[in-house]
């Protein structure tokens, strides 16, 4: 017959076994959660996220590239400018003797900034035929 004493070690020890098989267990898993979570899973997945961050950058860089190309093709330059004068009350008129044609905006400018120091009481338009259309565009008003 067992007494009372070996019945209570025998409870203490087999709680003590369980405790520590629990206890093993849980350290256990925890172990396999870390190894799987800190390298197994990233070392699968890493390279593949680097390929697809390396392909999204080179894709916003040629996205860039293309929008940028696309903006900044040349403008249709005038070919002919001229300098329209326009009296005090912003009427259309004609000066005689001054050259109103050029090739070059730069030119034109030039000689309006002389015209307007020499007939002050007049207004002056640069303008010029940016499209084949009856109107024309007004480059600069001085």
């Amino acid at each position: 017959m067992i007494s009372r004493y070996e019945f209570q070690f025998s409870f203490f020890s087999h709680s003590i076994t369980k405790i520590a098989i629990t206890i093993a267990a849980v350290l256990t898993f925890s172990h396999i959660v870390v190894q799987l979570f800190s390298q197994t899973i990233p070392d699968i997945f890493w390279p593949v996220f680097k390929d697809i961050g390396a392909g999204f950058i080179l894709v916003a860089a040629f996205g860039f590239a293309l929008s940028w190309f696309l903006r900044a093709r040349p403008h249709n330059r005038p070919k002919q400018y001229s300098v329209v004068a326009f009296d005090i009350d912003g009427k259309e008129t004609v000066l005689p003797g001054l050259r109103t044609e050029f090739r070059n905006h730069d030119v034109a400018w030039s000689f309006m900034k002389q015209y307007k120091e020499a007939y002050p009481l007049n207004n002056f338009a640069l303008v010029s035929d940016v499209k084949k259309d009856r109107k024309k565009v007004m480059f600069r008003y001085i």
